[in-house]
């Protein structure tokens, strides 16, 4: 299996991992990232995202934490649920103990009774409301959005507190290297939040609007540097998912909005490039080991088992036994592409 030598903590987890080098999309600028989520291009119908898709299927096994999560910058307002509601929505927090969530304490102090007689009117002021106004999403998701907020404001703490953990699983994801701590604390989160329930979690990497990975030149050295940045958090993840037992219930995601044109850009970036990209998956009945599809001999286009961003949906929501098919709302049609199809093939 070929894997880049800018990744070998990643490629010592190979027998774990399903390339999938046969992607297409269709949106040649960042709104891809949009279309990953959805499916859909940024200029079309909005449809909900995968995360908000499985959370309306599966429900919460956690009464104290948000059932789907992103962590790390999200370049586009991204309304995950659309007309599934804002309930359904992704819940950003930052990987700080301190500050974790926006909003979530009091801006003066208060006492838990204080605090919990004051949540307690609100929500039998908007249930009264909600009664007048039934089919009000955004009211609905505000009730839960309250309840949930109260409950997070001692287990999200808790969560992000790393302290508990050994220094050995530290050193796994890299927290003791300045160049791996802030992704690999990130990871180490999610794996702590896999631990207690959360269906869904999606970190992003990068920053500014475009991303750091967008190297429309000096690719060797901007790639260079942040696969660094991700190489050992990655394998350490999957390394720990395994160690404990949850690998096998768990599917990880490692994608791209798009890839990079074969010929250059310029001396030495490479430009935007839909066509043909890969991307892998570990864990949850994914067949390790694996390579499927391929691209032409030049890696412009996707020529063999080409599957467009939807079949990574359609893939993960079998493997967590939901149909797409099943999750559709009265009075929205989805396009056969919305669903995609199972990538059976990576299937253990």
């Amino acid at each position: 299996m070929e894997i880049s030598d800018w990744f070998p903590h990643i490629g010592s987890c190979a027998d774990d991992i399903a390339f999938v080098r046969s992607m297409w999309t269709t949106d040649n600028n960042h709104g891809a990232q949009v279309q990953f989520h959805s499916g859909r291009h940024m200029l079309d119908p909005h449809e909900p995202t995968l995360g908000a898709w499985v959370t309306y299927g599966l429900a919460s096994m956690t009464d104290n934490l948000p059932t789907f999560v992103n962590m790390g910058p999200r370049f586009f307002d991204v309304r995950d649920g659309h007309y599934l509601g804002p309930a359904y929505d992704a819940v950003n927090l930052r990987v700080d103990p301190k500050n974790p969530l926006a909003f979530a304490a009091p801006e003066v102090p208060l006492g838990s009774a204080e605090q919990a007689a004051e949540f307690a009117l609100v929500n039998r002021l908007n249930r009264l409301s909600a009664s007048q106004y039934p089919g009000d999403q955004a009211l609905l998701a505000r009730i839960q959005s309250y309840q949930l907020a109260f409950k997070m404001q001692a287990a999200v703490p808790e969560t992000m507190n790393l302290e508990t953990e050994s220094a050995e699983t530290k050193r796994l994801y890299g927290l003791d290297e300045k160049v791996t701590e802030p992704f690999a604390r990130q990871l180490l989160v999610a794996r702590r939040l896999a631990e207690r329930g959360v269906r869904f979690i999606q970190i992003e990497h990068g920053d500014g609007a475009a991303g750091a990975w967008d190297a429309h030149s000096k690719l060797k050295d901007n790639h260079s540097k942040l696969s660094a940045q991700v190489d050992k958090p990655i394998a350490g993840l999957l390394t720990d998912l395994k160690q404990r037992g949850l690998l096998e219930d768990t599917i990880v995601l490692f994608a791209t909005e798009f890839g990079r044109t074969p010929g250059s850009q310029g001396a030495d970036g490479r430009d935007h490039h839909p066509y043909g990209f890969s991307v892998w998956m570990a864990g949850g009945g994914i067949k390790g080991g694996t390579i499927h599809g391929a691209t032409d001999e030049l890696g412009f286009h996707a020529v063999e088992h080409p599957h467009y961003v939807t079949d990574v949906h359609a893939t993960i929501l079998h493997q967590l036994g939901l149909d797409s098919r099943r999750l559709e709302v009265p009075g929205r049609k989805r396009l056969e592409r919305d669903h995609g199809t199972v990538i059976r093939e990576i299937l253990a």
